[in-house]
């Protein structure tokens, strides 16, 4: 009778790793020196690293945003002049912004006067090299004299310039340089630490090690060909070795546990064959998945969230080919020292153990006697004994289904409490006179926004034609009638011109008229810089309209929004463009919510193709597929509980959820149990499964809690980011998922499931029953 299956894809691959490790097993030198060289030679692509460095803001900003278009516009039509205006700038220009604060009244003689001796001290300054002073530096009006300097300092000051935001980034990544190197070490010891075992002839240390070199490795390689390529080193790259070690190391555990399950006395090629077969293909799922979570990255518009998805998922598949690799080799020649009996340290030969004798220095080797296995470590015998049986009473699983419907409805509802958009003081150290001088700026000037232009683009447009006029003066007055905009503070040089034409008496009705007095209006009114005429044609022109009552990065959203509509409604009859320096940061409200969307779907459906021909069950491909669906929802509800807004440095946490996906590989082992119940294949499951996961989650989050001291939003972002990861990723492996796949066998009959166990014992089991509609037997639901 035919029955349910799906590993016409897994199980020939699984053959083919079950060669590779047998090969790797026996020749293990030709996979353990050409990652040194490659990685060698890869590596020297850190000699770019300082030209690739971008600490540019724009790459927190939306690429080829509508504003950026607009900006280019404003620049090629409104060219800076030699005359200062902060208010006609197209960028954040090159000019300091201070904010003078007084507990009192700053409008008295007293405090005025120390205004007027400080001013005098900032025009002695010199700048250091150059010897340039103030009046050489400063900003200057028409008649090249220096703008009045708005430097005050009452009491306290707060400042900004315009290249303020790259040099704190500049900071971030200098300072926190000794800081990272410190909690990679961490991580690396916790790493090794789970490795250590009494027996002098068993320990794992230096397999650990060298998986820890293998993610290193993996790194220096990818990073190095990237560099090569030319691909931007943002910041946010510098806080991926991170999660690559934590997945790296993931893998590493698990083939280190199917090791452990090999007969000790076999030959090392078929100890390597068998921990390939089972360890490569879970490993295969997770890689297939975690290169392709944060290639789909890629298409996320933020130079930010791109670079950082293409360094990690470069280096995902370095670590993924280095592990089978290089790894592998090492525990091949680890292998051949343990089958000789020899000491982990010194290699010499010490004196077999048996079952009743302790493992001291010179006695080693223990192994149980009757399965001919390594001995169980404290905590397989713990998922084994007592956590998989416990977990699977009815009771529990009643619990656990409470717990993960509190789980889902706590993040769902932070889903709908999300808050949009970067604010920029937090691209800065938290020590930082940018963050000192925003603070400021929210605290006394939040209620009013940007000066926004105005910009009529239409080269043919009538300005001394009443009718055009009337049809300008309406659009005027529907961006005025928004509570968004502030009445009667408008700045036009059209109105300006018409009170200078009436009087001096001049009929600006008539084009000769308008044209020939333009200019000079212009120039003797000083708002020349609004107007691009040329061959006496005005080609383009532009005011300013005011906002106020813009507080939050809604009302930011909203204004946007506002003006571009009313734009593109109102200009029926002439081409209107609105622009500011602050709309390509605000640009990131119209897409981050549907890109970061859209990520999730595509790595879904990317998650669930992979998994259904790489689980050899369909229900365990989706249950794992789901729990992906789930973890993605509990740390986006969860992160934004925790303060976090959704922004081009935590759009990663997508790919990130979808990376570190402990259910696959408990839903592969439950499939590939030999167990006849699916309460068995469970604790199979979790037996096999459970210490890995354990070994990852802390090992991980001992490596990231350091971040969360950092003294900079970016990084403590990325831990509470991987802490929810790696937390909520864990929870689901070893409590949610399993409980779910006990509602579920595997569709088989009995009579083909002796067949298969008497072929090959480790053959994946199907004697469960299950309710699958492709089955031509008949099934039913066991909820054990």
């Amino acid at each position: 009778m035919s029955y349910c299956k799906t590993d016409c894809i897994e199980r020939p691959i699984s053959r083919g790793f079950a060669h590779l490790g047998r090969f790797v097993g026996r020749y293990p030198w030709w996979f353990l020196i050409p990652p040194l060289i490659i990685s060698a030679g890869l590596g020297a692509g850190f000699y770019f690293l300082e030209d690739r460095e971008s600490n540019n803001i724009d790459q927190f900003t939306l690429k080829n945003g509508p504003a950026k278009t607009e900006k280019a516009y404003i620049k090629e039509h409104f060219p800076q002049g030699e005359e200062f205006s902060s208010l006609r700038l197209y960028t954040d220009g090159t000019y300091a912004s201070l904010i003078a604060v007084h507990p009192t009244n700053i409008l008295t003689k007293e405090i005025f006067q120390e205004v007027v001796k400080l001013d005098q001290k900032v025009k002695q300054i010199q700048s250091e090299g150059s010897q340039k002073i103030f009046t050489d530096l400063c900003a200057k009006d028409r008649d090249l004299k220096c703008v009045s300097n708005p430097i005050l300092d009452i009491i306290s000051v707060s400042f900004f310039t315009s290249i303020s935001g790259e040099e704190e980034l500049d900071k971030i990544s200098e300072k926190h340089i000794l800081f990272f190197m410190g909690t990679y070490f961490v991580a690396i010891i916790v790493f090794i630490m789970f490795s250590l075992r009494l027996d002098c002839v068993r320990n794992k240390v230096w397999v650990a090690t060298f998986g820890v070199l293998s993610a290193g490795l993996a790194v220096l390689s990818s990073f190095g060909l990237l560099l090569f390529c030319g691909m931007p080193f943002v910041m946010t790259v510098a806080t991926a070795p991170f999660l690559i070690l934590g997945i790296g190391m993931n893998d590493v555990f698990g083939m280190i546990s199917c090791w452990q399950k090999t007969n000790v006395k076999d030959e090392v090629e078929d100890r390597m064959a068998e921990t390939y077969k089972e360890a490569a293909v879970s490993s295969t799922i997770t890689t297939l998945t975690d290169a392709f979570a944060f290639y789909i990255g890629l298409l996320i518009p933020f130079q930010s969230v791109q670079s950082f998805c293409m360094y990690t998922s470069t280096a995902i598949l370095f670590c993924y080919i280095y592990n089978i690799t290089f790894f592998g080799a090492f525990l091949a020649l680890n292998g051949r020292r343990e089958g000789s009996n020899r000491h982990w340290l010194t290699c010499r030969k010490v004196t077999p153990a048996d079952e009743h004798k302790s493992n001291a220095c010179s006695v080693g080797g223990a192994y149980d006697p009757e399965t001919k296995k390594e001995e169980e470590m404290p905590m397989d015998i713990f998922f084994k004994k007592l956590y998989g049986p416990f977990l699977t009473k009815p009771w529990t699983k009643v619990c656990v289904i409470l717990l993960y419907l509190g789980y889902l409805a706590a993040g769902i509802y932070g889903c709908f409490q999300i808050q949009v958009g970067t604010d920029l003081k937090n691209l800065a150290p938290d020590d930082s006179y940018v963050a000192h001088h925003y603070d400021n700026e929210d605290r006394y000037f939040s209620e009013y926004g940007p000066f926004v232009m105005l910009v009529i683009r239409d080269e043919n447009f009538r300005y001394w034609n009443r009718c055009a006029r009337e049809s300008l003066n309406m659009c005027l007055n529907e961006f005025e009638s928004s509570d968004m905009v502030a009445k009667n503070m408008t700045i036009f040089w059209l109105e300006e011109y018409e009170q200078y034409g009436r009087g001096a008496g001049l009929d600006l009705l008539d084009e000769n008229v308008f044209i020939r007095y333009c200019s000079t209006f212009l120039n003797v009114s000083g708002l020349y810089q609004d107007v691009n005429i040329s061959s006496g044609k005005i080609v383009s022109s532009r005011l300013f309209i005011p906002t106020v009552n813009i507080t939050t990065a809604t009302d930011e959203k909203n204004m946007l929004n506002f003006f571009r509509d009313t734009a593109s409604t109102c200009g029926l009859n002439m081409d209107l463009m609105v622009y500011h320096p602050a709309f390509i940061s605000y640009d990131q409200y119209a897409v981050i919510t549907t890109d970061y969307m859209y990520d999730a779907v595509t790595s879904l459906l990317t998650t669930l193709l992979i998994h259904l021909l790489s689980i050899p069950h369909p229900c365990a491909a989706l249950w794992a597929t789901f729990a992906n669906i789930s973890v993605t929802v509990g740390v986006t509800g969860l992160m934004v509980l925790w303060d976090v807004h959704l922004d081009s440095i935590s759009m990663i946490s997508v790919a990130i959820s979808f990376s570190v996906n402990f259910s696959a590989d408990i839903s592969y082992a439950f499939v590939s149990s030999g167990k006849k119940t699916a309460n068995g294949k469970v604790i199979d499951a979790l037996y096999s499964g459970g210490y890995p996961i354990v070994q990852g989650v802390v090992s991980t989050i001992a490596g990231v809690v350091v971040l969360s001291a950092a003294e900079s939003y970016i990084f403590r972002t990325y831990f509470k980011i991987m802490f929810l990861v790696i937390l909520f990723s864990a929870l689901h492996g070893i409590v949610f998922t399993p409980i779910f796949l006990t509602f579920f066998g595997c569709c088989s009959n009995k009579q083909t499931q002796k067949s298969s166990n008497n072929q090959n014992q480790n053959f994946p089991d199907y004697s469960a029953v299950f309710v699958c509609p492709n089955c031509n037997h008949n099934v039913q639901m066991v909820l054990n």
